[in-house]
């Protein structure tokens, strides 16, 4: 019998427990090398960004640490990825290969070359299910198609009859005694330096898997049972941040949806109470992001809605800059953009306004936002943020309409009702009081002098007013069907 060892190559499953590769290659009795790969040359324009790459570094020296706690270690390379596998082949006389799936549609071709190569090669080759609940082709309707609408996906999630539980660390876990060569971390440089932009991160963040059961543990402790109600309250620590330790795979969604349903068990004696449905819903829109890139590949670029390919959308570089660097002069968007660069993420609810802001208010193309999120968010994520944009742009699967347009104001005063949001983000606006903190531009001369405010100077005037953008915006739309 062959003791050839057999390969793990981690991607966005950076976790050793409910890791189905990780299981499999040790279920062979043999050891494992664990291989991450750095491989920007296949990513079609959608490497990681500037915080991916930040959150990528602290995520690789964690599952380094869980491996070496273990008496193995991670294997770090760089390069294309088929050429760094024949490599560690040739190097360890591995005779298989074991990874989980990736849906992002470069990485179904390049893995799918990679397959057939390597199976050319005689070896083995598996690749598993860790990042969803159920496959993109699993879930389809009664036409045998992919959904389009979010409700009716999510009933049919429900519908499936429960989810797997999740996998053990496998035990034990046998590397090799005289590993291949590994690139050294701090030479990939992914950590900014000059300057260090993300210096506040670790101060919101602990990335890797001991880092996401924290976050979880905490969240279903304090807050799940009122996330339906404080999830859209920026001000108030009512979501679960685990966005980005799930697209790192820190953390597997079989793992959260079990933990949550346990937990409401435990307290309600229902699987799901109100507060854990709508957070285990929240996992499926993920889910359901997914399920739309996998059947429709052109939804990062092309919009679902093809009539809106002729949008008369507007260049504008002063005003996509504004909006970049939370200077718009509209204090809800300000403060989202400002804690995005600060921290790496923004509330999902501030993150609907900023994008409806960019898209119906400066009709600047929602690629560019896209774009922006996907250099700047630790949680950048291509099914999701494609997903997520052209819903708000109205042009994508179960979208916003086009016609409805978020009123910053409006949206600020429901949302941030006492202004704690804004006050932390938007300092230089905190003595304002709370009637128009939302709106400064309609703050008295004399309330502007308290706060230590001048309008064009400390705080930006409104780079467009709201009303007559709102106008503009639906005559375009109006003329888009006229066509």
């Amino acid at each position: 019998m062959s003791d050839a060892p057999s390969i793990v190559w981690f991607r966005l499953d950076l976790r050793l427990s409910d890791n189905p590769a990780l299981t499999a290659a040790a279920q062979r009795g043999r050891a494992i090398i664990p291989l991450f790969i750095l491989d920007d040359d296949d990513a079609e324009g959608w490497a990681f960004g500037g915080a991916s790459r930040w959150w990528l570094h602290q995520s690789l020296a964690a599952l380094d640490a869980d491996l070496r706690a273990r008496h193995g270690g991670l294997i770090l390379r760089r390069g294309p990825a088929q050429d760094i596998l024949d490599q560690v082949i040739s190097e360890t006389g591995a005779d298989a290969v074991f990874w989980n799936r990736r849906y992002e549609p470069w990485a179904i071709a390049r893995d799918g070359r990679i397959k057939e190569h390597l199976k050319d090669r005689d070896l083995t080759v598996e690749s598993c299910n860790g990042a969803l609940l159920n496959e993109p082709w699993e879930i389809k309707t009664n036409q045998g198609g992919p959904y389009k609408v979010f409700t009716p996906y999510w009933k049919a999630v429900r519908a499936t009859g429960g989810i797997s539980d999740p996998l053990p660390i496998p035990q034990p876990l046998s590397t090799l005694s005289s590993p291949p060569a590994s690139d050294d971390l701090e030479r990939w440089n992914l950590r900014p330096t000059r300057p260090n932009w993300a210096a506040a991160f670790p101060e919101s963040w602990t990335p890797g898997a001991e880092g996401a059961a924290e976050r979880l543990a905490d969240f279903l402790d304090d807050d799940v049972f009122a996330y339906k109600d404080q999830r859209n309250a920026p001000g108030k620590p009512g979501t679960s941040r685990l966005s980005p330790h799930l697209h790192f795979g820190e953390i597997s969604p079989r793992q959260i949806w079990h933990a949550a349903i346990a937990k409401s068990l435990s307290e309600t004696g229902e699987p799901m109470a109100d507060g854990v449905m709508t957070f285990l819903s929240e996992v499926v829109w993920r889910e359901f992001s997914y399920n739309l890139l996998y059947h429709f590949p052109h939804l990062p670029t092309d919009p679902l809605k093809t009539e809106f390919a002729a949008f008369p959308w507007i260049e504008d570089p002063a005003a996509l800059k504004a909006w970049q660097t939370g200077m718009t002069g509209y204090p809800i968007v300000d403060a989202g953009m400002r804690e995005l660069w600060t921290t790496g993420w923004m509330h999902n609810r501030v993150r609907m306004i900023a994008a409806s802001f960019l898209i119906k208010d400066l009709m600047i193309h929602w690629s560019e936002g896209e774009a922006w999120f996907w250099d700047t968010l630790v949680d950048a994520d291509l099914a999701s943020n494609a997903a997520s944009w052209q819903w708000v742009a109205g042009c994508g699967a179960d979208a916003s309409p086009y016609f409805r347009i978020f009123n910053p104001v409006l949206q600020g005063g429901k949302f941030d009702p006492d202004g704690t949001y804004v006050r932390q983000w938007v300092p230089e606006l905190a003595g304002l009081p709370d009637k128009v903190l939302h709106t400064p531009w309609e703050a008295s001369p004399l309330e502007l002098r308290s706060a230590g405010i001048t309008l064009g100077q400390t705080y930006p005037e409104r780079i467009v007013d709201h009303g007559w953008a709102r106008d503009r915006a639906l005559a375009a739309y109006k003329a888009l069907k006229a066509a």
